[in-house]
């Protein structure tokens, strides 16, 4: 009997055949209490009866697959003599479960240099359902392009697995939704949360916004100071701390304040400290134009001094000022003071209160 069969259906049992005559054949039949199944007698009109099983309520396959009653058949003598048979019920499944996570949410935490194919994360559903009804399947759901770029899942054991480069520095977390169905079409939900960690994949870099734009043309052998004005620049590189100087400074200020020299820049454009400022010198390209003459000319398009930028909130020396006064204290009585500082440097540092 399928699990889907509506309580009332009715389901034809064999008769009992009795050798005697009369009264002594006349049957009459029982069946072991159940409270899924009750035993009707249907008389046909040659006056036998015909026993039927009749399903008192819903089945569940998930809550008990088999039911096992004995019916008995009772003839009219004196005494009374019967027979028994066994009947076993199987219920059928339908597919009326969905899929189950082991987890609404599955997280997991890889380094940004793992190797492709490596295993993520592994997610799991069962189905209470039978054979195909509950075999389960793993797919992505809706998700970006980028996602599908990196990651792949095995449709039958639920690994997720890295199939492209991550890098931490591009995106730190993902977070996407995986499928689970069953053979019988039903579906649910999960979602996946990675975090990326970060790895020691990269030089030191500066990006750093300053005010204006300097061009300073410089001729071979030239040898004199470039002044510094303000300039914009991104993903520029610190060279050195201090400003550039004539020739004949370069290896005091190589002393004070440049790297090493194996840099050629650090050959071209030394570098001193001044002012108690630092300076920075900013991607410089050297783009000499050769003619038919003994040299030609170079221009440093980008150098620049290191501007403070305002990125240092003010800080209270302290979280909370508690301070106690009388109620007759005189108006204009200082009552408590209270301190902050700022990293930052000129107006940026300076700090008001309200």
């Amino acid at each position: 009997i399928g699990e889907w069969t509506l309580p009332g259906a009715r389901f034809p049992l064999e008769t009992a055949q009795d050798s005697d005559v009369g009264t002594n054949s006349l049957l009459t039949y029982q069946l072991t209490s159940n409270p899924s199944f009750s035993l009707d007698l249907n008389e046909n009109p040659g006056g036998k009866r015909q026993p039927e099983l009749v399903l008192e309520k819903a089945l569940d396959r998930e809550k008990q697959s088999s039911f096992e009653l004995v019916l008995t058949a009772l003839d009219g003598g004196d005494p009374v003599r019967s027979g028994t048979v066994q009947i076993r019920v199987n219920v059928t499944d339908a597919n009326d479960n969905p899929p189950v996570f082991s987890k609404s949410v599955y997280e997991a935490r890889v380094a940004e240099n793992l190797p492709a194919g490596s295993l993520v994360v592994r997610v799991w559903a069962v189905d209470a359902d039978a054979g195909t009804n509950g075999r389960v399947s793993y797919s992505f759901g809706n998700v970006p392009d980028g996602v599908l770029a990196l990651f792949a899942v095995d449709s039958e054991s639920g690994e997720v697995r890295t199939v492209g480069p991550l890098d931490f520095e591009e995106k730190s977390k993902y977070i996407f939704g995986l499928e689970a169905r069953d053979g019988g079409g039903l579906n649910t939900h999960c979602k996946v949360q990675i975090d990326i960690t970060d790895e020691n994949d990269n030089a030191p870099e500066i990006t750093i916004l300053l005010r204006g734009q300097i061009s300073s043309p410089l001729s071979h052998g030239q040898g004199r100071a470039v002044s510094l004005g303000s300039a914009r620049c991104l993903q520029c590189r610190q060279e050195a701390a201090g400003a550039a100087v004539d020739r004949e400074e370069r290896e005091e200020a190589r002393s004070a304040a440049a790297p090493p020299a194996a840099d050629p820049l650090d050959r071209l454009f030394p570098v001193r400290l001044g002012g108690g400022r630092s300076a920075i010198v900013l991607s410089l390209r050297n783009r000499a134009a050769r003619g038919g003459g003994d040299g030609g000319t170079s221009s440093v398009q980008e150098l620049g001094s290191l501007v403070g930028a305002n990125d240092n909130a003010p800080v209270f020396s302290q979280a909370e000022y508690t301070v106690r006064v009388p109620e007759d204290v005189p108006v204009g009585s200082v009552l408590v003071t209270v301190t902050a500082t700022d990293a930052d440097e000129g107006l940026n540092g300076q700090v008001k209160y309200s």
